[in-house]
């Protein structure tokens, strides 16, 4: 028996803007990456690259700040689901909180070993996590991307879960993390 949230279940303005700012910012990175990986070598494949770069520095901090406003405010109540529903979607939460990370984090790391440092917007630059070392560039590039393929299918995963709920459990979850109107 599903019950429809009230609008005490809304998540928090902070935690919606977290939610759709990284989301657009995942899924954009996730595309200009697939998107870059098979220009030739090019001035926009470069550009690409920084951006690319960019994005995943900013998706890193951003959700280093959505991670402490989740810890210091707790969600709404669980729309009545199954207890298998609850726990998947818990296991989904949390996974897709390690990839925010991770994912990054491989990149990051990658692009140190590969030589190529990084100037978030071309103004601030990063210190690199690993000296330049080509073998293990390639086995962190292995990673990054093996990652990123995983962080996808997690998002393509929790997109699935919430028109599910939407469109056939017709619980109402959806609005929970929708802007206020």
């Amino acid at each position: 028996m599903a019950r429809s949230p009230t609008a005490s279940a809304h998540y928090t303005g902070i935690a919606v803007a977290f939610h759709w700012v990284l989301a657009i910012a995942i899924i954009c990175s996730l595309g200009v990456g697939l998107y870059m990986s098979d220009l030739p070598l090019s001035p926009m494949r470069l550009k690409l690259f920084n951006w690319h770069k960019w994005a995943g520095v900013t998706i890193l901090v951003l959700s280093a700040l959505r991670l402490l406003w989740r810890l210091g405010h707790r969600p709404p109540p669980d729309v009545a689901m199954p207890a298998w529903q609850a726990r998947a979607a818990h296991a989904t939460h949390l996974l897709l909180y390690v990839f925010f990370f991770a994912v990054p984090l491989s990149g990051w790391a990658y692009s140190s070993a590969a030589g190529f440092p990084i100037v978030w917007f071309g103004v601030l630059p990063l210190p690199d996590f690993v000296s330049p070392d080509k073998a293990l560039a390639e086995n962190l590039k292995e990673v990054h991307h093996v990652l990123a393929w995983l962080l996808g299918g997690l998002v393509v995963l929790h997109i699935a879960g919430a028109l599910k709920h939407q469109l056939v459990d017709r619980d109402g979850l959806i609005g929970r993390m929708w802007p206020a109107r």
